[in-house]
């Protein structure tokens, strides 16, 4: 299979939209002086908006790094296989939500999936939300046939 023939498709926003309504987890990018610090993270979405919540104290690294900066990269895929596969990369600002306006955001915080692990801790450590506003995003999905496949539904018997 040749390059001209992978049927890539470039997601339009709708398609965007819908993908990130419906994706709970990516890889948030932070800058940093050497290499980007990546950090698997859940997160809740609306209207071009995502939410990260962090669980620690003020030590820890993603807090600096996303204290330090106000703008910041997110990768969101789904691979269901090598033929079928979509992701959406998100470049938008970040900021810190004060604690008095969570209730504004509670439905979208509660939707977000989170390890067992965060959602315990969630009890008895220090928990900030971020914002992240996005300002540019691009999508692509791969709906292809594996080689071979003619996509024809007819049985030979």
């Amino acid at each position: 299979m040749t390059v001209e023939e992978i049927q890539l498709t470039e997601m339009d926003d709708a398609s965007i939209r819908a993908f990130l309504a419906n994706r709970k987890t990516g890889v948030l990018g932070l800058p940093t002086d050497d290499v980007p610090y990546l950090l698997p993270m859940s997160f809740g979405y609306d209207d071009a908006t995502l939410y990260f919540t962090f669980v620690g104290g003020p030590d820890s690294r993603k807090r600096a790094l996303i204290e330090a900066t106000d703008r910041a990269r997110f990768l969101s895929y789904a691979a269901e296989s090598p033929f079928n596969w979509e992701s959406v990369l998100v470049t938008g600002t970040v900021e810190s939500i004060p604690e008095d306006e969570w209730d504004d955001i509670r439905p979208v915080l509660e939707a977000a999936w989170r390890p067992e692990i965060v959602e315990t801790a969630m009890a008895t450590e220090a928990v900030t939300v971020y914002r992240f506003a996005a300002e540019e995003w691009t999508g692509y999905k791969h709906t292809g046939l594996p080689p071979g496949f003619d996509g024809d539904d007819s049985v030979s018997r």
